[in-house]
This record gives structure tokens, sequence and C-alpha cells, in this order.
């Protein structure tokens, strides 16, 4: 009777016992286990993670001896001398359940295992399930299948390993591999007795015997598996009066989605890799995809403590600038009324408030302004206060923001991103998500243009008011002005407008070109997406653009002309190890290797001319080094911006409030792309420099294979009483000469 009872659970007769899993499954559990897929660094290092369930795989041999002898001890001592049904515990559990007296689970570790995988207790559930004191024996008799099944297919070592990859240990932590990390910040093969036994403690009441939460039922229950093992001879009395004495030790890092390197890069690319996963057949989330990428996690570190040492310097300086004053302003500097009100109906919170109360109800007012505890960002670590969400919305809007990338402009390969200042609280992308006003940094577009047009860089223009006609519209013209609202008269070659950042000479140059829409074509070829309104005051870089697309552009220069647009994944490989994709440089050439060149030379000059806008660099950067650069700064200090070129990386900076309102006063010295961007790059470059292990060494651009066709050696030309027709023949291509002549 008994094997005619299995044997009709396992056809589920009449579907009174709910379908058992598929011998397949049975015979590979894992396909049946969710796993994380894992984004992995250029150099080999995780940089997080993609799950709903947050775990990953270990073989047996990754699991310590003392971890292994904690969980039989404690849940199945004989666990190698059955066939997945203990008989001596059952009959334990049903003595305890008819006595009411416990004396342990009948449940082995295999047991365990199949609940874990297939969920007897919850799926497939049978119209006996509906009895109550029959549900039990069900479940049991559906595991006591899975179990044999299991044992017949796997070694006991396998099914050791799959237990401890399916189980949850609470803290989002599912599986021994992110429990060891998640609370001892090592790897299960490390785990010693004490942090076994605290491990193994929590699995049948992971919030119970949270060491966070609940410290002394913890520490209890740990000594309870320490004496387990004392019970079995595993360890001697002397070591159980000694590890029952230490503290629990636990080193808490929360393995979250916030964790860990380059959080906003892993943010902004997951939905790509969700599309990518759904037209390729996985799921980005339980499929253990292996994804590789073009990040650097040394360069990484660089870049995010570069951000962090200039941002919380500037941060403290804007604070002081603004003392007690609100900085939200309008154009005549004046303080917008009303900012806040405005701001916090455009919140989630402020939604659901209308959904819940009414959009003129008294209680959205009330909510908003009662103050409750919470955890708020600062430069000088976390703060726990008593804020009101109108007096976090205030706190928020205070602080400056910034985005940073660095690309290899050979490849493409996008080695540091930082989208922001702290993830945990700031989650907006500023490389590629957020697009603000580029300033100066979209001047070398127009000068591209000119250049590309036979303009040499040594054609002389004057520092003088610069109008153009605009039919139809209010005012009729446009006169561009300087940064200072000057125009000196004084005659300069291209190189040095550009390289002093004169509006004149790049409005001068976009009147040359006759037609916005010639500028806005260059920039399309230069990888520039965003919408481009074709009008001459895009010469100063009025339409909103990216970091993304900016650093791309400018990579082309160096790259001899060809442009590869920016990219952060190799190769992505299935949990096996099979390569499923891979994923080469996406290139087009853009400009000839001529242009590019001069483009390069051209921006050069902020480092070399008198008056450039990055002579501000330090030494350590700047020594035996030849360095392209662009600072940009928006009307009233709204953004700032900083492109840095060397031979070997392209990498860029924006800083400014998430509201184009906030900003340092206009006549401060601060609100310009030289203050509150050149900085980030700066520390950035110094690191990677001293980083000898990344090998990146100073040294010249590359220099064309042909020789230039155009003048570069501008001294000659730069006499105040040179004829204008002298001038124009600069700016043919008249002269060929060899490069020993030009360097």
């Amino acid at each position: 009777m008994v094997l005619l009872g299995i044997l009709s659970v396992r056809v589920n007769l009449f579907n009174l016992f709910g379908e058992l899993p598929s011998y397949k499954s049975m015979e590979n559990p894992e396909a049946e286990n969710d796993l994380s897929s894992v984004l992995i660094s250029a150099d080999g290092v995780e940089l997080g993670k993609y799950y709903r369930f947050n775990r990953n795989q270990v073989s047996f041999d990754e699991l310590s001896p003392q971890l292994v002898q904690s969980l039989l001890t404690t849940e199945d001592i004989r666990f190698y001398n059955h066939s997945g049904i203990d008989l001596r515990g059952l009959v334990r559990a049903l003595v305890g359940k008819l006595t009411f007296s416990f004396r342990g689970g009948g449940s082995t570790i295999t047991m365990q295992l199949a609940e874990n995988i297939f969920s007897t207790m919850t799926e497939n559930q049978g119209l006996l399930y509906k009895v109550d004191f029959l549900r039990p024996f069900l479940i049991k008799i559906k595991e006591w299948i899975i179990s044999i099944q299991l044992e017949r297919s796997f070694t006991k070592d396998e099914i050791m390993a799959m237990y401890f990859n399916t189980i949850f240990f609470g803290s989002n932590s599912y599986g021994i591999n992110t429990a060891a990390a998640t609370f001892f910040n090592t790897t299960p093969d490390s785990l010693n007795y004490q942090q076994s036994a605290m491990l193994v403690g929590m699995l049948n009441a992971p919030t119970r015997y949270n060491p966070i939460s609940n410290p002394e039922n913890a520490l209890n229950k740990r000594t309870e598996v320490l004496y387990n093992l004392y019970k079995y001879d595993y360890i001697s009395r002397q070591q159980f009066d000694s590890l029952s004495a230490t503290p629990l030790g636990v080193n808490f890092t929360a393995q979250d989605h916030v964790a860990g390197p380059a959080p906003y890069f892993r943010s902004v690319i997951k939905p790509q890799l969700i599309y990518w996963a759904r037209e390729n057949g996985y799921d980005l989330f339980e499929s253990g995809l292996r994804i590789y990428t073009t990040i650097d996690s040394r360069m990484q570190r660089h870049a995010e403590q570069a951000m962090t040492k200039h941002m919380a310097h500037i941060q403290e300086l804007f604070d002081a600038h603004w003392k007690n004053e609100n900085p939200w302003r309008d154009e005549s500097g004046r303080e917008i009324q009303d900012f806040l009100k405005t701001a916090i109906k455009k919140t989630e919170r402020y939604r659901n408030l209308v959904a819940k109360y009414g959009r003129n109800s008294d209680s959205i007012d009330i909510v908003l302004n009662t103050p409750y505890p919470m955890t708020v960002f600062s430069w000088k670590g976390e703060i726990d206060t008593l804020f009101s969400p109108m007096d976090s919305l205030k706190y928020y809007k205070n602080f400056l923001q910034t985005g940073f990338m660095s690309m290899d402009p050979k490849n493409g390969h996008i080695k540091a991103w930082v989208g922001g200042i702290d993830f945990k609280y700031f989650q907006y992308d500023h490389v590629m998500q957020a697009r603000r006003q580029p300033g100066s940094t979209f001047k070398p577009f127009v000068y591209t243009a000119a250049i590309d047009q036979g303009y040499s860089p040594c054609y002389m223009v004057a520092d003088a008011p610069v109008t153009f006609s605009q039919p139809g519209q209010i005012p009729p013209t446009y006169t561009p002005l300087n940064f200072d609202r000057k125009f000196t008269g004084e005659r300069m070659t291209l190189r040095q407008g550009l390289a002093r950042s004169k509006n004149s000479v790049t409005a001068f140059v976009m009147k040359e070109m006759t037609n916005p829409e010639t500028v806005v074509k260059y920039a399309r070829d230069l990888g520039v997406e965003s919408p481009l309104e074709a009008v001459p005051a895009l010469c100063l870089g009025t339409s909103d653009v990216s970091i993304y697309e900016l650093i791309g552009a400018y990579a082309s220069f160096v790259n001899r002309g060809v442009y590869t647009r920016p990219y952060f994944i190799t190769r992505i490989e299935d949990k096996n190890g099979n390569v499923i994709e891979v994923f080469p440089p996406r290139t087009r050439e853009v400009l000839s290797e001529e242009t590019a060149f001069l483009m390069t030379y051209m921006l050069m000059g902020a480092t070399q001319e008198q008056g450039g806008t990055a002579l501000g660099l330090s030494s350590e950067v700047r020594a035996n080094n030849e360095i392209g650069a662009k600072t940009g700064t928006t009307q009233n200090g709204s953004d700032g911006w900083f492109v840095g070129l060397t031979k070997d990386l392209v990498s860029g900076v924006w800083t400014g409030g998430d509201e184009r309102s906030i900003h340092f006063r206009p006549s401060s010295s601060y609100a310009q792309g030289a203050r509150l961007a050149m900085p980030v790059w700066d520390f950035y470059m110094q690191s990677v420099y001293a980083d000898s292990v990344l090998g990146y060494k100073k040294g010249p651009f590359p220099r064309p294979i042909r020789p230039i066709s155009v003048e570069v050696d501008c001294a000659k030309y730069q006499n105040p009483e040179l004829s204008e027709m002298d001038s124009v023949n600069v700016r043919h291509k008249i002269k060929r000469m060899d490069q020993s002549e030009i360097f």
C-alpha cells in the first residue's frame, strides 16, 4: 500500500497530488535554479551582478571543510550514509510529532535541497493539498521521490554544493558565496569554524538569527552549532570553549545593486542587456550570464577617487559661496520664488500623495512638512537626522553633480564611468542619460569644418564683434559676446582663438561656413546624435549633448579621423563559459588623417599657447607630455566642462547642478570649466600615470604618415602688420612640407 501510494503521487493520479518535476529537470536541477548574471571588468574583477535572487554557484571544492562539518553536525550527520531518506530521522520526527515533543526534523540535506529547488510546499498543489492533515505527508512523499532521484543523479559532494548554492541566508543573500561575502567579506573556502557555525545557524530562521538585527540570537545559535561540532568530535572541548567566547566578527557588506564599482555604468547598461538577453532567449536575472566589459576596475577606482576629491572640495566652496542663501537663481540673479514647491510636484512622492488624498488636500502639505528620521548623504559620511520631505528636497538640491567618462580612442573601449557623486542617493546618470549645453566644448566641431575646408591653424582673425542676420526674429541680429564681454581687437590665429576660447573667433569661423547646417553635419559625423539646432548660436554650444557623445567625438581626432562608437561590452558567455556573442567595435572614417591631426594640434594650444584655458593643469600631468584640451562654460556658469586628450586616453568631465538654475554666481572665478571640471581630469590622469601596473606613459601624439599640406608654424604670421592677403594665403593649401620642417 505504501508503494502504491508513492506511485500514485509519482504519476499524480486524478490530479490529487500535483505534478512532480520531470526526470529531465531533476537530472539537471541547476536549470531550475536562479542564477545572477555577473558583470566582469577588463582586468577580471567582478563589477556587480544582475539578479532577482542574489546568489552565485560554487563547487564542492570551494567549500571549506569547517563549513561542511558545521552543516553535517547540525542538519544531517548521516548524510553520507543514506540514500536521500534517513529512516532514523523520520522515526525520531514522527515520534516527536505524535508525542508533541520536538526531537529534531526528519528532513535530510537532500530533501531540503528538493524543497529549495522545486518548492514542494507551494507549487504544483493537487486536490488533496486542501486537506490540512494530509498536506504535510504529501509534501514529504514528494520530497522523498525527488530526493531519491537526486541521489541517483548526483554524488554526495555535488548535492552538498547544490544545497549551499540554493539556501537563503537573509540580507538578500542567496547561496553561500553571497552570504560569505555579505557577512564576512570573504569566500566560502576561507570560512572558519566560528564563521561557518554562524551561517549554518541562520539557515532555518535567517531573520531571527541575523547577526545585524539580532546579534544576541545569532551568538546563541552559533554556540549551539559549535556544540554540535564538539559533540561529534570535530573540535575539542577546549576549542569549543575558545570559539564560543569569540565575538561574531561580522564584516557586513551589503551585496546589492548599489554596492561595488561603477554603479552608474551598471545601471545605465542594464536595459540594453535585458533587451539583448530577451532577443537571444536568455533571462538577464536568471541565466547566469558572464558579461565582459571594457571597464578597467583600477581606472574606475582612480576616476571615482578623483571625483570624490574634487567634488567634496568644490561643494564646500559652493556652500560657503551661498552661505545661508538659496542657490536657485533666475537670469537676473534673483532667487526663484516657489522653487521647492514646483520641484516637489515633479517627485514620485508627491504623485503618490495626490493619488491618496486628492490634488488639493491639506493632507499633502501636512505629510510633506512632517519631519521623520532619515539617513542623508554628506561628503563627510552618512548623517542620521530628522527631516521632512521638503527639508530633504531642499538639502539635496544644494548639491553639485558631476559626470566623467574615459575611453581608449584607438578601440572605443570605455575605461571608466562615473555618473554622479553617489549612486545610493543620486541615481540619475550624467554620462549617457543627462544632456546639457556643452558651451565652448562644442567649438571644435566648428573649427573641424573650417580645417577640413582648407583653413590653417595659423589663419589670422581679429578679436572683434561678429554679427549674424536673423530675418524674422527678434532681435533681427545676433552678436556673440566673449566670456568677459570685451573685444580687444587683437589679431590672433585660429589656434590661439580656440586655446583662449574666444567666442568672437569661433563666431567668425561659423560665419565663414555660411550655413550652420555644415557644422551640424560635422558634429553628426563625429557621433553627436542629440538634437542640434542649426542656428548661429550653435557655435557656442547652445544645444544639449551628453558626455558620452562628446568624448566619442573628440576621440576621432586622436584616432586619425576614424570615429569609434564608445562601447562597453566585449563578449557574453553562458553559465558554462561558452561564448554566446562577441561585440566588435563599430567604426567609420569621418575625417582625413590630416584634418584629425590638425584638430589635435589645435586643441594642444590650450596647454601651449599664451592664455590657454588649460594652462592650469598640474606639472605632474603636463611635464614631458602632449595634451589636447578644451574647457567649456555655459551661461551664468550653470555647466562646467573639460575634455582632455592624450595619446592613449580621451576623458571628459561635466559639473553643475541638476537644475540649471543652481550654480555659482557668474562673477565667481569658480563659475567656469577650468575650476568646476578640469581638476577631476587632472587628478584622474595623475593617478593613471602613477599606477605603474596600468602601463600608461606620457608622450607625443602620433604624427600623420603623410606630410601636412598647410602651415602650422604660426609664429611668422603673428605680426600685427601682416596684410590681409598674406593672411588669406596661409589659409589655402599652397605649401606642402615635411614634418621635420613643422616640428
